[in-house]
């Protein structure tokens, strides 16, 4: 068997010492290998192998610009005759190989290239980090992933990237303008709460422990809540929730958006030695993805021939997604993430179709406060919609209100006071009594009693909620829709969170969704790397979506439900809805489904 000696990149001029790429490329060739060899010797020449010289001269049928070897006189006639004639004819076949070859070998060797020149933290390395634009380095062009946004979404999804071992090296880019993206430090508790809360879901808080996050989230401002109440106004019926029915210590955890973004943001910085490198502070202008036959690994058309006026970069780059950002910059990406939200750019851009509707309604929120402290979520089902009273910590509470958007307009321009007053009209007897006990709840509690393992609300009594003091923050006021991407993926693009799916607030799961988009897809990544598939397979991705769509697409169709029977104000429905109170409140194996299922543990909310 014939030794090889091999000292560099066998296929031209990327420099580098062979790689396993390299000679994996050069075993799928047909047998090519690389010009430097060594020649079969006798044993007692075999520790003094001879190179085969090259001659300078360059030919259109050289390999690397070099002829055929001259070979040494010192070889017998007989070997010479027959050794020359037989390693010319392959040396011939060799180099038109390798003159097809050559473009694609090239641009299979630089993408590990570019990924040995990577830092450990994820970051290009000094040999790419920067390129020259307008005369000023900037970041390098060429990425695993591009998120496009940088709010709690994406930035989860690429912290879970950097975190895990197998994605950790990934080149990662964040494009979004936000300036708030440059905030990197923990959020002091004496500031007045943000209007803008998020409830995280227990769900949600493993998934930032698994990636580091909720450490972060501990040293600044959140509260924990354990209990439930939900009520309707024509006092029918209420039900209470405890954590305790399902063996839990919470139910679920207010966070400010900002703190959960600044957490967000201080993990990424532990992950990466150059953050600034990471982020674009930019915008999206335009996506172009790669034509289908480049996708599909077919031959280019004769208007791009595969010669050697295609440079390995731009080979390369051809397969790729290139964003072209408002700064002037290109990026080329094997994978997009739209994670900007329900008017996504990247989705209109990508041509995805949705289906949904604008509810005619609108949320107004704003940050109340208290005397004491308040430890429970409090929703009311108003006849315009549904109030909720939401704990921050500190005695503060984040109020969700949905009303019509005349009504929204003129609790925006009232006086703190007014709004304090109307807060506490519509968590009280405003619209209607409080619940009272009755005879179905006699009945039906002495019935399910005797089933067993009766849930620890059941016994719980109806509670007036906190009065709030004042309102503390600036009140805001947003329309309210449903909307679901009818596709999660293509090729090189998936979608997350509010890009893909957008819910009605009265349960406040919508960004709970979106944190479990960013969980699945950075495990089916993951999963990708692990056995060599390209981030951007439409095949790998498909698993993403199969997993999320079914989840999205329940929760979507319970919150809906939910929303249009409580908007509306008739007779026979209204029993309806006391009876369905009661049941939730009575029959315990139902009880903890509906706690299992907003907590994020199972995926169906009845007896899943």
């Amino acid at each position: 068997m014939r030794n090889r000696a091999v000292s560099t990149c066998p296929w031209g001029n990327c420099g580098r010492v062979t790689t396993e790429s390299c000679l994996l490329v050069s075993n799928k060739g047909g047998g090519m290998r690389p010009i430097e060899t060594r020649v079969n010797q006798s044993p007692a020449q075999s520790n003094t192998p001879k190179s085969l010289h090259r001659t300078p001269a360059r030919g259109a049928g050289d390999l690397h610009g070099r002829r055929a070897p001259h070979f040494p006189s010192s070889l017998t006639p007989p070997m010479r005759a027959s050794a020359v004639s037989a390693m010319l004819s392959r040396r011939r076949c060799f180099a038109a190989a390798a003159n097809r070859i050559r473009p694609l070998a090239r641009a299979f060797c630089d993408a590990p290239a570019s990924r040995a020149d990577a830092a450990p933290g994820g970051v290009p390395g000094s040999q790419d980090r920067t390129q020259e634009v307008g005369g000023v380095k900037a970041a390098p062009d060429v990425l695993d992933v591009a998120v496009v946004g940088g709010g709690m979404v994406g930035l989860a999804v690429a912290c879970a990237l950097s975190n895990m071992p197998l994605t950790k090296n990934l080149r990662v880019a964040i494009i979004d303008s936000n300036p708030a993206l440059k905030s990197r430090n923990y959020l002091t508790k004496s500031s007045i709460p943000d209007s803008r809360v998020s409830t995280v879901t227990p769900a949600t808080i493993s998934f930032f422990k698994d990636i580091g996050v909720w450490e972060h989230v501990q040293q600044q401002r959140h509260a924990f809540f354990g209990k439930m109440q939900v009520w309707d106004y024509t006092g029918l019926g209420y039900t209470r929730y405890n954590a305790k029915d399902v063996g839990k210590e919470y139910l679920g955890c207010v966070v400010e958006n900002k703190v959960l973004c600044n957490s967000l943001l201080l993990r990424l910085q532990e992950e990466l030695d150059d953050i600034e490198n990471v982020i674009y502070p930019t915008r999206l202008v335009s996506l172009t993805f790669p034509s289908k036959s480049k996708q599909a690994g077919m031959k280019p058309t004769s208007s791009e021939p595969l010669s050697a006026g295609h440079s390995t970069e731009e080979l390369h780059r051809s397969n790729l997604v290139k964003l072209d950002l408002s700064d002037g910059r290109s990026l080329y990406s094997k994978l997009v993430i739209g994670a900007d939200g329900s008017k996504s750019n990247v989705r209109q851009i990508a041509g995805i179709k949705t289906t949904g509707w604008n509810y005619p309604q609108s949320a107004i929120i704003c940050t109340v406060e208290h005397v004491m402290e308040n430890d429970c979520a409090w929703q009311r089902f108003l006849p315009s919609g549904p109030i909720a009273l939401l704990p921050i910590g500190d005695n503060f509470s984040n109020i969700v209100w949905t009303m019509s958007p005349e009504e929204s307009l003129r609790h925006k321009s009232m006086s703190p006071e007014e709004f304090v007053m109307s807060v506490n009209r519509a968590l009280d007897f405003g619209y209607g009594p409080h619940p009272r006990p009755n005879a179905l709840d006699h009945f039906m509690e002495k019935f399910f009693s005797g089933t067993g393992n009766t849930a620890a609300s059941t016994k719980e009594s109806f509670e007036v909620p906190p009065k709030a003091t004042g309102v503390v923050s600036e009140r805001m006021a947003f329309p309210l829709s449903l909307m679901h991407s009818h596709d999660y993926v293509s090729k090189r693009l998936a979608l997350v969170g509010d890009a893909a799916h957008t819910v009605h607030p009265l349960a406040g799961q919508g960004v709970n969704l979106g944190f479990g988009d960013a969980a699945a897809l950075a495990k089916v990544i993951a999963e990708g790397v692990s056995v060599g598939s390209d981030v951007g397979d439409l095949t790998l991705l498909q698993r993403y979506e199969k997993d999320r769509k079914a989840a999205n697409v329940a929760m979507t169709a319970v919150l809906d439900g939910f929303q249009k029977i409580y908007s509306v104000d008739f007779g026979p429905l209204n029993v309806a809805r006391a009876a369905a109170f009661h049941g939730a409140q009575y029959i315990s194996p139902l009880k903890r489904n509906i706690i299992s299922f907003a907590m994020g543990d199972t995926k169906w909310p009845i007896f899943s």
